[in-house]
């Protein structure tokens, strides 16, 4: 299913007088190899109920949607899926439910919308980046999303055997094989470019020898360069799993040190009276106003300032959505400590007329 489609439809729905379910489970299997969720589903909802009180409407909405939960629970979900989300409420019209790649942390809540943090920061975490794998013949391209490997290329030209060379000078043979080393190198770059066009990525991890890389950092242009990250330890060799496990740990690396430059630029912005917003009250005004460019918000919803930090963060990237900013969160509390939690980058400022 398409996350970002979800997570806009439901940022679109009404608060309701009725009961709303959000419910994240983590699917995979205890150390047994059996699911144990089940059990401890059914207690949560079992308890939640108990607070509607007998026969009341409220009670009603709510074992109609907890019953259709369950039973698409018990019916749906493939044993490769790491996770679920179901959000349901008959009275606003919305039943939605679907399998996730990735693990999320068990959590049911029940309030008058929709839970969108968890699903907005499963999507933050697993934005997609692409691997290249390259000698100078050869190339592997992967693009991972979601903590998994989504797409698999090669690039390859054929080998030049040194007999093919027949009478050529060592010098005129050095220069046919030269070209043929920057022609798999612009290819590769023409392939790698065309990804991250289409793809919308952000970032090329790119690893491969001594001859190889020299050249293709020469054939890069401006707007992929800047988006390239050599790194080390692979090679042609190296399986999916070992690139998966390295690769995500290199992201996660970069995702930090950006992370930390994203929230010096709020706060140098707001600073000087730019293009930056701080604290939960100045960033939902801005995105009331249709401003914001990036919502930054601390991984840890309860470090946001204000009593309920699980229900402002739910509004505030529910208005996000609406609105068409990016949502972004720092998984170290300390970076956004002094901007209560939240931060935004804005597209325009608002001038106040004088009177």
């Amino acid at each position: 299913m398409d996350l970002d489609g979800l997570l806009d439809r439901l940022a679109e729905v009404e608060p309701t007088e009725q009961p709303f379910i959000s419910l994240y489970v983590d699917t995979r299997p205890d150390n047994t190899g059996r699911p144990h969720w089940g059990p401890t589903v059914r207690k949560e909802l079992g308890e939640r109920a108990r607070s509607f009180g007998e026969r009341t409407p409220a009670r009603a909405a709510y074992d109609a949607d907890a019953e259709r939960i369950l039973q698409w629970l018990e019916a749906e979900p493939r044993p490769s899926a790491h996770g679920v989300a179901v959000f349901a409420c008959g009275a606003a019209g919305v039943f939605e439910a679907v399998e996730l790649s990735a693990p999320v942390e068990t959590e049911l809540v029940v309030g008058r919308g929709p839970h969108l943090y968890p699903l907005a920061r499963l999507l933050d975490q697993g934005r997609r980046y692409a691997v290249a794998v390259t000698d100078t013949h050869q190339a592997r391209i992967f693009v991972v999303a979601l903590g998994g490997i989504r797409e698999r290329k090669t690039v390859e030209n054929a080998k030049r055997s040194r007999s093919a060379a027949g009478g050529w000078s060592q010098a005129r043979y050095q220069r046919h094989i030269d070209k043929f080393h920057r022609e798999h190198a612009k290819e590769l770059v023409e392939t790698l470019d065309s990804i991250v066009r289409e793809e919308g990525i952000e970032r090329v991890l790119l690893a491969g020898d001594e001859v190889a890389i020299p050249l293709i950092r020469e054939a890069l242009p401006k707007m992929l360069a800047e988006r390239v990250v050599e790194i080390g330890g692979l090679d042609l060799t190296s399986s999916e799993a070992e690139i998966l496990t390295q690769t995500l740990e290199v992201e996660r690396r970069e995702d930090a040190r950006d992370d930390a430059e994203r929230v010096a630029r709020v706060l140098d912005a707001y600073r000087a009276g730019g293009l930056g917003m701080i604290g939960v009250a100045g960033v939902k005004a801005a995105l009331d106003n249709g401003q914001v460019y990036e919502l930054i918000l601390v991984a840890d919803p309860a470090r946001l300032e204000g009593a309920d930090g699980t229900a402002i963060a739910d509004a505030l990237v529910a208005k996000a959505r609406q609105t068409g900013a990016r949502v972004t969160f720092v998984e170290d509390a300390a970076l956004l400590a002094e901007a209560g939690g939240v931060g935004a980058l804005l597209r325009f400022r608002l001038h106040r007329r004088a009177a």
